[in-house]
């Protein structure tokens, strides 16, 4: 994982620990997040010649806990006729698409083909048949086309209710901010069923759909659904982001059931500037629901800087509905496992252990993380809002730096805590009903500190490594 030219040690002191990186190159979107045979697969939008955006193919990583990331040969290779843009993958247990043989079980790839002749963004399909290992294209793709060129990011999920069982396609028009459903029997003949938008956040065209259900307080009888919207720009933070939208999803039509109608009145998945395409992994046990998303930032991703790979994901995170301020609301709860814990330094600051897990609380308070290379970023609270201050992190040009403001259920929050990494900060607030996910050029030792008359009621650090 060293590239030329780099010392391990210093290598080692840029990349992060608990969040995965390619060993190489350029990585955005995660794409075709799929749970099968206790693994979970990750595949992501992937240069695999250089650390720009280019030559877009997917990459693969795998798992058995979401922190211990294996990365695997390119998945899915562009060539002289396509580039492979995002999409999903499904286990295709009831052999519907007829890939797999006797006593085989196919992963099938949805993917957005772009046309390197004519730019049409048109839906094919990938399958394999040895656990994601070796991948081949399908002699019949494309198997959707609109004629467009801003038709994109399929999401596919099995859907069973009412109107009967079969695959559901989500992807979007782009430009239009709309996005689009279908369905299918056998992932290779689509039916169009509806259409969603635009409402809510429009300033920026509309990506990386998901729908999916979940329970309200972990009541059963009462079940919603999520569709989640990426966008670009216009994010809460600027740039890019991610608003979601609650309501009912009949197997036809999804219905909002407080229609968004503008960027004010939308839900945001992450009030932080860096936390894009987040996507839903299938084939999950009891219909768990874990999310990862790009930890970037279109805005600034490609001056990021070149340490022979560029792109991080976020940590997974579990989520869930809950009652907020008299509506169901996404939480978020981070997927990782704290070890022992760190004791204060006599000053009372902390010596973070490169990555970290720290539980603050308090209905007020400050804290400050440094590195001793310079960067320095400050986080505050009170019963209204989270602020997260990274003016002083320089090492990337506007508009990277900047002040970050979260606003807090009205209830408020007595706790909150942060997953600290090299290169980021991720902070969930209000039991995850509010998060924030905010990249910072830490590549020295981490030190926290409270900030003198605002210290917090308690601070609890712990390894993540």
């Amino acid at each position: 994982m060293t590239r030329a030219g780099l010392s391990a040690e210093e290598h080692v002191m840029t990349r992060p620990l608990v969040h995965f990186t390619p060993a190489r190159n350029w990585m955005n979107d995660p794409n075709g997040l799929v749970f099968h045979d206790g693994r979970y697969h990750l595949f992501f939008q992937y240069n695999p010649q250089g650390t720009v955006h280019a030559n877009m193919s997917w990459g693969h990583a795998s798992s058995t806990d979401l922190v211990t990331w294996t990365e695997h040969p390119v998945a899915i290779p562009f060539d002289e006729h396509e580039q492979i843009f995002s999409g999903s993958a499904v286990v295709d247990t009831g052999n519907t698409a007829g890939f797999a043989g006797p006593g085989e079980t196919a992963l099938v790839a949805i993917y957005t083909s772009v046309s390197e002749s004519t730019g049409i963004q048109s839906q094919a399909l990938a399958y394999s048949v040895d656990d994601g290992e070796t991948w081949t294209k399908y002699a019949g793709n494309p198997v959707l086309d609109r004629e467009s060129t801003d038709f994109r990011d399929p999401k596919v999920f099995r859907y069973a209710g009412p109107a009967g069982e079969y695959w559901v396609m989500v992807a979007v028009e782009a430009v239009d901010r709309q996005v689009v459903l279908y369905r299918s029997d056998d992932l290779k003949q689509w039916s169009f069923l509806s259409a969603y938008g635009p409402a809510g956040a429009v300033d920026g065209i509309w990506e990386c759909p998901d729908l999916f259900p979940l329970a309200v307080d972990g009541d059963l009888e009462d079940v919603r659904w999520v569709l989640v919207i990426s966008l670009n720009p216009g994010g809460i933070a600027g740039g890019s982001g991610t608003q979601y939208v609650v309501g009912a999803f009949d197997g036809v039509t999804f219905t909002a059931d407080q229609p968004p109608g503008s960027a004010e009145d939308a839900d945001w998945l992450d009030h932080g500037p860096d936390c894009y395409a987040g996507v839903s992994f299938n084939g999950l046990p009891d219909d768990r629901r874990t999310l990862i998303a790009w930890m970037s930032n279109w805005e600034y991703a490609r001056d990021w800087p070149d340490e022979g790979w560029r792109g991080a994901m976020t940590i997974a995170r579990r989520l869930g509905l809950a009652t907020v301020d008299g509506r169901p609301q996404l939480i978020a709860e981070p997927v990782v496992t704290a070890g022992a814990a760190v004791a204060p330094e006599t000053d009372g600051s902390f010596a973070l252990p490169g990555a970290a897990r720290i539980d603050l609380t308090g209905v007020t308070g400050e804290v400050v993380l440094a590195s001793e290379d310079g960067p320095r970023v400050v986080l505050r609270w009170s019963p209204d809002e989270v602020v997260f201050d990274r003016t002083s992190a320089t090492a990337v040009p506007d508009p990277f730096p900047g002040v970050q403001r979260m606003p807090l259920p009205a209830e408020g929050m007595e706790a909150l805590t942060l997953i600290v990494d090299r290169g980021s900060i991720e902070v969930f607030a209000a039991d995850g009903a509010r998060t924030l996910t905010c990249l910072v050029p830490w590549t020295g030792q981490i030190v926290l500190s409270a900030s003198p008359g605002a210290e917090p009621g308690s601070i609890e650090v712990r390894s993540l490594t």
